[in-house]
């Protein structure tokens, strides 16, 4: 193969993101050289940090996209040609060059999944990096301990139904949620069993979160940042931890509260810190293990919304930024 269809960066966004900020086009796929395989992609995420790459500049963990030039991000694939032992015809693979239907991938870089151990969709949520931040953000960023409570904005999204499940399973006392929209706040409750959750759309957060945590926080999982982050503050314990994923609020055009906030820091003691979940890879088996045992128990549920065809990958990225998605955001490319 010469070339594929892929994604590309029509223009920079304004502010708020627009489908029609991005076309579809053909890139050159390279030779397949020795150690890369050639595959066809099944599904790509959708991830808010890809509305971040958009910008000018530079990010410390990553690059931004050039206009005119292809996204990426998390795929899996069949490798449908190769010249590496490591990712022989017919695997299932995991890879970095989604936002396109073919790609070549180096096999230092992809990663095989068993999908007898689960699903190949699984691999981008539960068991992919989806699950990963939620778990790096509860554990080794959070110290979630047992009986504790625990807090996570944007629980109906991908990370955030993770992180508020996997909280549960592990002995959290209480985990509440938010979320917007009645439809989502009920599947939260109902199959992710969360204790409480608020929608943000119809209640006033700052007023529903006292009653949903009167003794507290012990642990809160940001993924929105804004409001919320600044509600959570004020009804921290003292020494709370907050483990700050991602602030998708600044990517609005609601008004964002005073830094007067962080003076709760303060006087509760609380900890905040911010991660990136590469820095984690050591404890990816580890993650493996306990996530794929979840999910063979039904304990864990995970759930899509699936966007169907490349065409479709602006409008899905647009959904995802409005809150219009549950659980995972996916395209679905190929069989």
């Amino acid at each position: 193969m010469k070339s594929t269809t892929a994604v590309l960066l029509a223009r920079r966004p304004e502010h708020t993101f627009v489908a029609d900020d991005l076309t579809l086009g053909e890139i050159e796929l390279p030779e397949l050289t020795p150690g890369h395989a050639l595959v066809r992609n099944q599904y790509m995420s959708l991830d808010p940090s890809t509305r971040g790459r958009m910008d000018p500049g530079e990010k410390q963990y990553t690059t931004n996209f050039s206009v005119g030039g292809p996204l990426d991000g998390s795929a899996i694939g069949v490798v449908v040609e190769s010249a590496s032992d490591k990712l022989p015809v017919g695997a299932t693979v995991r890879h970095r060059l989604g936002w396109r239907e073919y790609a070549v991938v180096d096999d230092v870089a992809a990663t095989v999944c068993d999908t007898n151990l689960a699903p190949a969709i699984n691999w981008l949520s539960s068991l992919g990096q989806t699950g990963f931040t939620a778990y790096a953000g509860l554990f080794p960023v959070g110290k979630l301990q047992a009986g504790e409570v625990v807090l996570v904005s944007g629980a109906g999204g991908a990370v955030g139904s993770m992180a508020g499940q996997f909280a549960r399973l592990s002995g959290a006392s209480r985990v509440i949620g938010s979320a917007g929209g009645a439809d989502k706040c009920q599947w939260l409750l109902d199959d992710c069993g969360f204790d409480y959750v608020i929608n943000y759309r119809d209640a006033e957060f700052a007023d529903e979160l006292p009653k949903a945590a009167p003794e507290g926080i012990d642990l809160f999982f940001d993924n929105v940042g804004g409001w919320q982050m600044a509600a959570a503050f004020q009804n921290m314990k003292i020494h709370g931890r907050v483990s700050m994923c991602g602030a998708i609020s600044n990517f609005g055009t609601t008004p964002q509260p005073s830094t007067a906030v962080m003076i709760e820091m303060i006087l509760r003691r609380i900890t905040v810190q911010g991660f990136i979940v590469r820095d984690y890879e050591d404890l990816r088996p580890e993650f493996e293990a306990k996530v794929s045992g979840w999910l063979a128990s039904g304990e864990l549920v995970d759930r899509a919304t699936v966007s169907e065809g490349i065409a479709n990958a602006g409008a899905g990225l647009a959904g995802l930024l409005s809150g219009a998605n549950v659980g995972k955001a996916l395209v679905h490319l190929s069989d």
